[in-house]
């Protein structure tokens, strides 16, 4: 009985130790995804913050007194270099053209009239009936009339450029904005703009860059043919990339004091977008004023070695990749990052191409660390996993 109670004991105390003296087994190096950094044509872009400028903008003045007899446009429709605005009233233009030419005529008739004088006294000075001191008198009378004369015919080409003024025409194309003043109103040279004319196509898009960025832009694209070697493209405030490719055309001679940028412009068409039916004033997508962000990109492409966003780490010492090195251990690699590109990074410094880079199950490795190799799933293939945020 006592032998069977020490054995039941021995059994117990053998069971419940059973788990805290058993040791897990080692463990193998982890298993990662990897796959080979290749070069590939990159676009090279940098980003900026700009404004969308008209390259012709004009306020319309009258530019003589006169009441509005008419407004001969729609406000906000688009209008032909040339095409009559505004008509003023004519009447009163008119009269004084009139009047202008009258003394015109006057002034010839009086001309005439001392041009006579002046042969009759001509005459008589070869007589003893004349004196020298009538000649100087008729010469002085003639030549008075003859400044009478250009007086009145400058006051009538006046009076027929001021006829001119009756009818207000635009400029140029351009789209034209909210009238200031209706017909009936009296405006003049001092009552301030009836509108305000843009041109639409193409556009202006300026954008400050900082001196910083603007060197290593020229840096970058001057053995390529400097500005020639650049285009600018923009996405709109809704996130859409404009269809329309820019060039730059001015850049400042000064860096602002201010805010240490340069000043770039750049010029980009504007056309008008598809308007259903053919009917009414076209639409256009880039308006005078509004904000955009602006690439700066290369126009031909670059070889670059891209890698997945989610391959790169980042600690106080920089952006860094783990490799495969010798005997599957893994690498510490620095690199420096270009433009993100959806899910991928553009490694500007760091890797030249053909490296075994790991992907997939970078957070269990490091340096030095054995690890288990695998080629790593296409993105197809990993659609569940989260992706690396951009930037």
């Amino acid at each position: 009985m006592l032998r069977a109670a020490l054995a039941a004991l021995l059994l117990l105390t053998v069971s419940s130790a059973g788990p805290a003296l058993a040791q897990p087994g080692p463990q193998g190096p982890p298993a990662v995804g990897v796959i080979t950094a290749q070069r590939q044509p990159v676009t090279e872009s940098t980003e900026f913050i700009g404004r969308v400028e008209a390259i012709d903008r004009v306020d319309l003045r009258a530019r003589i007194t006169g009441f509005v007899n008419e407004r001969l446009f729609r406000e906000g429709q688009e209008v032909t270099q040339g095409q009559p605005l505004y008509r003023l009233e004519r009447a009163p233009v008119e009269a004084d053209l009139a009047r202008a030419q009258a003394q015109v005529a006057s002034a010839e008739a009086s001309l005439t009239n001392a041009n006579i004088n002046l042969e009759r006294a001509r005459d008589l000075v070869r007589t003893a009936a004349g004196t020298q001191a009538r000649v100087d008198d008729a010469t002085a009378q003639q030549r008075t009339a003859q400044a009478q004369l250009l007086a009145a015919q400058a006051q009538a080409r006046v009076a027929q450029i001021n006829l001119g003024y009756v009818d207000i025409a635009a400029p140029f194309a351009g789209k034209i904005g909210r009238s200031n003043f209706s017909p009936g109103a009296v405006v003049g040279p001092d009552s301030g703009p009836l509108a305000t004319i843009v041109s639409q196509d193409p556009m202006r898009v300026a954008f400050p860059v900082s001196l910083r960025a603007g060197l290593e832009l020229r840096d970058r694209f001057a053995e390529r043919g400097g500005v020639q070697a650049v285009q600018v493209r923009i996405r709109l405030a809704n996130n859409q990339v404009f269809s329309e490719t820019g060039r730059i055309e001015f850049i400042d001679t000064s860096v602002s004091r201010d805010t240490d940028t340069l000043l770039v412009r750049a010029r980009i068409s504007n056309p008008p977008l598809p308007v259903a039916g053919g009917t009414g004033d076209p639409e256009r997508q880039l308006i005078d004023g509004m904000f955009v962000n602006v690439f700066v990109e290369g126009v031909s492409p670059v070889q670059a070695v891209v890698i997945p966003r989610a391959a790169v780490l980042q600690d106080q010492q920089g952006n860094y990749v783990f490799l495969v090195g010798a005997q599957n251990r893994a690498e510490r690699r620095g690199v420096n990052l270009g433009r993100t590109i959806g899910d991928q990074v553009v490694i500007e410094g760091g890797l030249q191409g053909g490296e075994t880079l790991i992907t997939e199950g970078v957070q269990r490795v490091r340096p030095g660390q054995p690890v288990n190799p695998a080629p790593a799933a296409p993105p197809a293939v990993r659609e569940g996993a989260p992706q690396a945020p951009r930037g």
